[in-house]
């Protein structure tokens, strides 16, 4: 590989240990900084808990189910696939315990340890669970880096070089233009191309654009000529959805990972599913629960130290290991049918480097939400694949940097800006499903050239036709609090930003804009509401003030409050956006960040609002040209007339 291209890749390495060395030092800081009850509140912590359940899992592993005994339904940062450690608050001498998450709901986790059987401590109470740093991702993106540095004349070092721009993409001619039902022209253009491309293709799909059902087609049609792909997306929740979408298909996945989801769909792919719906999964409860016997006969000797009480226990010990050998044999057997049954296997891409696919190689890799995920990330499923095709949006969600240097340093684009470069590769989706035209227009001459256009179906889209019905016939408000004197308020221990006075505005706003939408005659046709800020602090304050309110608690069940990454991917028929920042230096913080703004401005199908203080953010050029738009439609309103 030329010196050029080495350079390219080495500086990624480095970009990535930075990064790496910010995350864990952060973590670090954060651990020393604060006390159980701050990381309770911040979800990297339970306490306490009960160990509810302890079994022999998959491959020998101990697994423990624990659950919290309070705090009950608050949020968490615990997910499926990341490292906690089991701790002791009555033992000082107690070393905690590593394991996986494997399920997880709300209030109960389950806990894979390499473990033959718990220490005592674990019986004697004040037990808890934190959230550790995950060193797996960064080792995983580290191999794939030196594969494809040292990959030469094979298949990855060709496409290492199409992608990096120092060959061209090759595409076969297809005679029969590709025409799927349901698919709109460039929905089928973008399927055509992925179906001609030798080495790489690339749908780009903003908001409302169908994005998953082109890339679910694309892989339909792919799966005529090829026996199994690979897909993935560095978010949980995108795997799943794509699981769901591709199993209605009758198509066969497997779901490799942790979901996000707990649908039906999802979880009837997972392999723990597949294995427990085999015929000789029996057999396999048959081994184990042998094996469990004989390590439950073993602990009997617990505290007993003679030493023919040891020789017995050592005995248990290695009866219940050998039952268990036989368990694995006939697991690997049934796992390995599993795999070679998918015709797509699912996963993030750190998973598609786990013990049970380093032997696969695929002709194809789809790679969704490739906008949000590290260039690092990218390759490790790319180390496996012939070809690839990448969907997502650069003008939305970027990826997680926690670096500034590493950032500042190029480590934040992503290998599918790098590929938008490249030429007759991209192909637009340009038809949007989802907001009236005044929400979209915007968005659509900032970012995407005027190369949207609306569906008629969505078009003029409104809560009503009724003129007297000001608030829900007009599809975009502005509610401009400049000159309100809505002052915004630091907390000084998270260092997040609220602005209580702007919140108490916006639902004051929502409670006018629902008794409207009440009073007129509309059964069953219940709208959902999604309220989004770019800071927890104002996120927190909100729904806290909405759980109080007399009005606006009855319509819980229908008000999603979050910040702009929770709505990622998502919709709702009103969308209320508060700003937050209102200062005399004209300090903007988060709001510079424009994509993320673009997410939080497509999210509403019939109602936007947006609350803030344009003498704060109004001389920045994005936010300039946000208020000339909004005063061209005539959308623009002084908090003065809601007060």
């Amino acid at each position: 590989m030329s010196e050029e291209k080495t350079e390219r890749f080495k500086k990624l390495q480095q970009l990535l240990k930075i990064e790496r060395d910010e995350d864990l030092a952060q973590y670090k800081s954060f651990f020393l900084r604060n006390n159980i009850n701050y990381r309770k509140e911040n979800g990297v912590t339970w306490y306490p808990i009960i160990i509810s359940n302890v079994e022999i899992g998959l491959g020998e592993y101990l697994v423990v189910d624990v659950e919290r005994t309070s705090n009950h339904n608050e949020p968490h940062r615990f997910s499926g696939g990341k490292i906690a450690s089991l701790f002791s608050n009555n033992h000082q001498d107690a070393k905690p315990i590593n394991g996986t998450v494997k399920v997880l709901n709300q209030n109960k986790l389950r806990l894979s340890l390499n473990l033959d059987e718990l220490p005592d401590w674990c019986d004697d109470g004040k037990l808890g669970i934190n959230l550790l740093f995950d060193e797996t991702s960064y080792r995983e993106m580290d191999i794939a880096l030196e594969k494809v540095m040292n990959a030469h004349n094979n298949r990855l070092s060709h496409l290492r070089d199409v992608v990096t721009g120092h060959k061209l993409p090759e595409f076969e001619k297809i005679n029969e233009p590709v025409h799927i039902t349901g698919l709109n022209q460039s929905q089928n253009t973008a399927v055509q191309k992925i179906l001609s491309a030798k080495d790489i293709a690339i749908i780009h799909g903003p908001p409302g654009t169908g994005k998953t059902t082109t890339l679910v087609q694309a892989i339909r049609q792919t799966l005529i000529t090829e026996k199994q792909v690979l897909v993935c997306s560095s978010s949980n929740t995108a795997v799943d959805l794509l699981t769901e979408k591709l199993h209605r298909e009758g198509i066969n996945v497997l779901r490799l990972g942790n979901p996000a989801r707990i649908s039906e769909d999802v979880l009837s792919n997972t392999l723990d599913a597949k294995i427990a719906a085999h015929e000789s999964y029996k057999d396999l409860k048959s081994y184990r629960k042998t094996a469990e016997e004989y390590f439950r006969m073993a602990g009997k000797y617990k505290r007993t130290f003679g030493r023919e009480e040891r020789e017995q226990r050592q005995l248990f010990y290695q009866e219940a290991r050998k039952i268990l050998q036989d368990a694995r044999v006939l697991e690997d057997f049934i796992q390995s049918e599993q795999f070679d049954k998918a015709q797509v296997i699912a996963c993030t891409p750190v998973v598609s480097a786990g013990r049970m696919m380093r032997d696969r190689f695929f002709s194809t890799v789809f790679i969704d939400e490739a906008a949000q995920a590290l260039e690092p990330m990218c390759w490790i499923p790319l180390t496996r694949s012939g070809r690839v095709v990448f969907a997502g949006d650069h003008f939305q969600l970027p990826p997680t940097v926690k670096s500034k240097k590493a950032e500042d340093l190029g480590l934040k684009k992503t290998l599918f800006e790098h590929c938008m470069q490249l030429e007759n590769v991209p192909v637009m989706l340009n038809t949007q499903y989802r907001m009236n035209e005044h929400i979209m227009n915007f968005s659509n001459a900032e970012f995407y050239g005027g190369g949207l256009k609306a569906d008629a179906s969505v078009k003029d889209t409104v809560l009503s036709f009724d003129e007297q019905e000001h608030l829900l016939h007009t599809p975009f408000d502005f509610v401009d609090t400049a000159g309100c004197g809505y002052t915004e308020i630091i907390n000084p221990e998270s260092l997040s930003i609220a602005n209580p006075e702007e919140a108490n505005l916006l639902t004051d706003h929502l409670k006018r804009l629902l008794q409207q939408y009440g009073q007129a005659d509309r059964p069953g046709k219940a709208i959902s509401i999604g309220i989004i800020s770019p800071y927890k602090e104002q996120v927190q304050y909100l729904t806290q003030k909405i759980a109080e309110d007399e009005v606006l608690k009855n319509y819980l069940s229908r008000i999603a409050i979050k910040t702009v990454d929770g709505f990622q991917g998502q919709e709702r028929d009103v969308i209320y956006i508060s700003m937050v920042r209102s200062n005399e230096n004209m300090e903007i913080g988060f709001l510079s960040d424009t994509r993320r703004m673009n997410v939080a401005l497509t999210r509403a199908k019939k109602k936007l609002v947006v609350i803030g203080d344009s003498a704060t953010f109004g001389s920045h050029p994005f936010y300039k040209d946000f208020l000339d738009y909004v005063d061209s439609i005539g959308a623009h309103k002084s908090a003065w007339e809601f007060i």
